[in-house]
This record gives C-alpha cells, sequence and structure tokens, in this order.
C-alpha cells in the first residue's frame, strides 16, 4: 500500500550489501514506505550505478568483498560530494566506525533497532536533500519555513 501524496516522500534510494538476505529486508522496508530502490551486491557496481543515474541517498553496509564501506564512501564522495550517505555495520563499536571517521553522514549499528534507526535516518535525510536543491535557486529568504510534526 502507498499513501496518496507520498511523492513528496518517495526518494530514489540506492542499497549496497553482500548479503543478499539484509539487503532484501532493507529493500521490502523502505520500499513499503514509498521509496524508489536499487540495490548492488558488489561497491564496484554501485560506483558504476551512482555514474550512471542520480540517486536522492545511498545505504552501504561495512563489509564487503573488495572494497569495504568505507572505501565506498571515499570512492562515490569523488563522483557526488553531497549525496547523502547511510553506513551499516554490526562492528561500528568494534572498529569505531563513526561519521567523522567513515564519511558517512549516518551510522547505524546493526542491532534490534535498526529498523527504526534506518527509517528516521531516511526520512530527515531525504527531507533535508529536497529543499537543499530548491533552495539554492531561490532567494533563500523561505529557509526559517521548516515545520515539525507530530
Amino acid at each position: 500500500m502507498t499513501v496518496s501524496g507520498s511523492r513528496t516522500n518517495s526518494a530514489r534510494i540506492l542499497i549496497v550489501d553482500d548479503n543478499p538476505l539484509g539487503l532484501a529486508a532493507r529493500r521490502s522496508v523502505l520500499e513499503e514506505l514509498g521509496h524508489r530502490v536499487h540495490t548492488c551486491v558488489l561497491a564496484h557496481d554501485a560506483l558504476e550505478q551512482c555514474r550512471a543515474q542520480s540517486f536522492d541517498l545511498v545505504i552501504t553496509d561495512y563489509r564487503m568483498p573488495k572494497m569495504n564501506g568505507t572505501e565506498f564512501i571515499q570512492e562515490l564522495r569523488k563522483h557526488d560530494p553531497e549525496i547523502p550517505i547511510i553506513l551499516i555495520s554490526g562492528f561500528t563499536d568494534a572498529l569505531g566506525l563513526n561519521e567523522s571517521s567513515t564519511g558517512a553522514d549516518v551510522v547505524i549499528q546493526k542491532s534490534a533497532q535498526e529498523v527504526g534507526r534506518l527509517i528516521r535516518a531516511v526520512a530527515r535525510l531525504t527531507r533535508k536533500t529536497a529543499p537543499k536543491k530548491k533552495a539554492a535557486a531561490s532567494t533563500g529568504a523561505s529557509s526559517d519555513t521548516t515545520r515539525k510534526r507530530a
């Protein structure tokens, strides 16, 4: 089911994860929220997709073959420095993964709370990018119009 008017909430999202179960689960959750989700199991393929088309948000796992999530983020930032990125890992604490050490906008620990955190992060980052693109074309006078809704 999609909620009418969800087009404003709809984002083009790329998920990169070599684990097909994690990939399918995250895709399902985000598609249920009305997002258009593309997936890749290899970081190199994801970079090619990002060069071929634009995405509003990229979600990547950390541990992947040939190129880990941090390396992927570094390469992606060369192509698109402004794209919002979420890094998900089961090793955030053990490896000291955080926003400043990875280049991601949000780092999420794999846990029972992962889905809720992912949904909130996606909502925040996709809201943040839509007005930013519009604001660049406007005079900037309406930047205080953000309203919180309960």
